[in-house]
């Protein structure tokens, strides 16, 4: 399982030194059938293979192989309706496809045409190779520290891996505890792990916990909750240690009556678990709280006061409450500004803006000086992701009023000089390159609705297409079965891809309505309804033929026809492949896969990919939509959302990895530029040094 992990996050292996030496072909057959799977060794990893035994060697393979099948979706037999996909599908009449598909649908799948399957030739194209690194354990359990220490919320699959390791570790992982866990809901998952696991929560529980919603979310980890709070939990019965133990921290806390306020209805039923009036002596803060929020007594918070102020148009009043709690002054900081009449005003909140962006975490900092730095764009929509563990996205239209310029860059100026400042105490990075791709990568602010993927971006983020191929092969995998001891059901789901042009026009789409274009090279292998033993769909898109006929935009969608959501199904991934010879090769080849994304969102639509094929970029989108209820959960009953959803991810203006690195190298580094790239002690690409894919690093050293 470590291997897994490690392979999985971070393209390494820990391989002990043995005292034999492995065969030269056992190597060579090793490599040569890592190869058919897009990977390779690297020399380190080689060296270190050729001191296996043949048994040790045996049982690596063995175990690498089924990982590398898990990462890519090569695990599975696909056979689609059209065994000669793309060809066959392209060559047949819209009559023969029709009455196959009736015959399909009527016989609740368990018709399907009957093809001989031709010989199909061998991949023509080169594909570059994944390279598998050595590693050790001192950088495994780095690993686990930087994640901890994320400055910023962390994915489910982020969430089973700590599980696992602080489970296998149990004490031992004491020494893997960051300084600090500055994000509330990874500190609330942590401690609930080493209080489930462990006896070494004390130092987690002394240093960090001083909320009431520092308490509430270690309860709801401890009830196996959205340690988010964006959906409700139920709370399970707490052991007598327990409630002492979440009494005790809530009597320590600030201001606890205001911060259960905020969670009122929560904050009742958990009440009913840990009984605090039976503790009202020894915990007299919580038991007045409790009394409070369950009597319905008058008690004026801060942000009553605040928002009292605000909607009294009282500038100077605001600012100086906010100027209390330096966090929310950033986040109120534009609606501040759009309230102010006269430069006077303008200036004082600039001013005391200025005096605590010191206090003000550096996520929200970035955001800041991101949203003040695009302030006056045209953009015609604002875009938000909603906290929870749902990918969703919304967008509305832009119609912000103006502010005055000079207000802007004073705040841009602001964040920076606080950024730097905070940056200068780290360690120096020496002489720095930073490629400017990274403008394409935005900054790991929220992961925790990230899905399970071959490589995992941040959502929004553009991801340059493998030159040399023509073909974009989209590729679905389902199955239906038994799932918590319920069956799901017949589970159709379908594959779908539609075409806009560069103002997000609506041209055509291809889906089980509409299985091969008549204007462009595109295609679909065929719809199957039903998936006992497991079900594939294929959708084909030639990317010359589409641009030439004014197509620009192409969205990839995954939906449920039969409305079971992919949370209960045992098992729905999908992803993209490029290829340059779509005849040649299996239908799918492990070798051409860009991506694959485990689709486990508890909704009935999916977009994991937007291609913009004129910059032949893919905007990374993972995003989990509701279906339109008055209509079929098809692409035909959800155009409208899939267009918003279009515009609002590539017309994204959010903090960027290039200017967040650039900031670094400014308070602790020295640039250097392509031309003196060799010299460079610390790298930022794509590809090599540091990458977007270094997630857990850049949260927790970066951000």
């Amino acid at each position: 399982m470590k291997n897994t992990i490690y392979l999985r996050r971070k393209s390494k292996l820990i391989i002990k030194k043995g005292n034999d030496q492995l065969p030269m072909t056992h190597l060579a057959t090793i490599l040569k059938n890592l190869e058919a799977y897009g990977y390779t060794f690297s020399q380190a990893v080689i060296e270190r293979v050729q001191t296996l035994s043949k048994e040790a060697a045996k049982q690596l393979y063995k175990q690498l192989m089924k990982d590398i099948k898990e990462m890519t979706g090569a695990k599975r037999k696909f056979k689609p309706m059209y065994p000669n996909f793309p060809k066959q599908v392209m060559e047949m009449t819209h009559v023969e496809l029709y009455i196959n598909a009736i015959l399909h649908y009527v016989s609740r799948g368990k018709y399907m045409p009957d093809y001989e399957t031709e010989t199909r030739q061998p991949l023509l194209e080169k594909t570059d190779l994944r390279i598998i690194d050595l590693g050790d354990e001192a950088d495994f359990r780095l690993m686990f520290t930087q994640l901890m220490g994320a400055n910023s919320s962390i994915s489910a699959i982020d969430k089973e891996d700590l599980d696992w390791i602080v489970r296998q570790y149990r004490d031992e992982v004491a020494p893997m505890l960051p300084d600090a866990i500055p994000m509330k809901e990874n500190l609330a998952y942590v401690t609930g792990l080493l209080l489930k696991h462990t006896t070494k929560s004390d130092t987690l529980l002394k240093s960090f916990y001083k909320t009431a919603t520092d308490v509430l979310r270690l309860a709801v980890s401890l009830s196996d909750g959205d340690v988010s709070l964006a959906e409700v939990t139920r709370f399970r019965n707490f052991k007598r240690g327990e409630r002492k133990l979440l009494l005790g921290l809530l009597e320590k806390a600030g201001n606890i009556t205001e911060d259960m306020l905020r969670y009122k209805e929560r904050w009742i039923r958990l009440g009913e678990k840990l009984h605090p009036f039976e503790y009202k002596k020894r915990f007299p803060k919580v038991y007045k709280a409790f009394d409070v929020i369950r009597n319905d007594q008058t008690f004026h918070t801060f942000n009553s006061k605040v928002e009292q102020s605000l909607a009294n148009l009282e500038v100077f009043k605001a600012t100086a409450l906010l100027k209390n709690r330096s966090g929310e002054f950033a986040r109120r900081l534009d609606h501040l500004l759009r309230m102010t009449t006269s430069t006077e005003e303008c200036q004082y909140v600039v001013q005391h803006f200025a005096e605590v962006a010191h206090n003000v975490s550096t996520p929200v900092l970035l955001q800041v000086r991101a949203h003040f730095n695009h302030r006056d764009d045209t953009s015609e929509l604002r875009t938000f992701f909603p906290k929870g563990n749902v990918a969703k996205v919304q967008a509305i239209p832009n119609q912000l009023p103006e502010i005055p310029v000079e207000a802007c860059l004073a705040v841009i100026d602001i964040c920076e000089k606080a950024l730097v400042e905070r940056f200068k105490a780290l360690k120096p990075l020496g002489k720095v390159y930073i490629d400017e791709r990274l403008k394409n990568y935005l900054v790991p602010f929220s992961q925790r609705s990230a899905s399970k993927a071959l490589r995992t971006i941040v959502r929004g983020s553009k991801v340059s297409m493998p030159t040399g191929g023509d073909t974009i092969r989209f590729f679905i995998w389902w199955k239906e079965g038994v799932v918590n001891g319920r069956h799901t059901g017949t589970v159709d789901i379908d594959l779908s891809a539609v075409m806009y042009d560069s103002n997000w026009n609506y041209l055509e789409h291809i889906s089980y309505t509409n299985l091969k274009s008549a204007k462009y090279q595109a295609a679909h292998s065929g719809d199957i309804v039903s998936a006992p033993n497991g079900a594939c769909e294929f959708i084909d898109l030639d990317i010359p033929s589409i641009v030439k006929y004014g197509g620009r935009y192409v969205v990839m969608n995954i939906y449920s026809f039969s409305y079971q959501p992919f949370c209960d199904l045992p098992e729905c991934y999908g992803g993209w492949m490029m290829r340059k010879h779509p005849q040649s090769g299996e239908i799918f080849d492990a070798r051409t896969v860009q991506d694959k994304v485990d689709v486990t969102a508890d909704t009935r639509v999916c977009i994991p990919v937007i291609m913009d094929l004129h910059t032949r970029k893919v905007v990374w989108s993972d995003l989990a939509l509701r279906s339109n209820p008055n209509w079929y959960n098809n692409v035909e009953g959800n155009l409208g959302g899939m267009t918003l959803m279009g515009k609002a991810m590539t017309t994204l203006k959010k903090p960027n990895l290039y200017d967040l690195f650039m900031l670094h190298a400014q308070a602790r580094g020295e640039m250097v530029y392509q031309n003196n790239r060799n010299e460079a002690e610390v790298v930022f690409t794509p590809e090599e040094g540091i990458t977007p894919f270094d997630i857990e690093l850049i949260m927790a050293e970066y951000m």
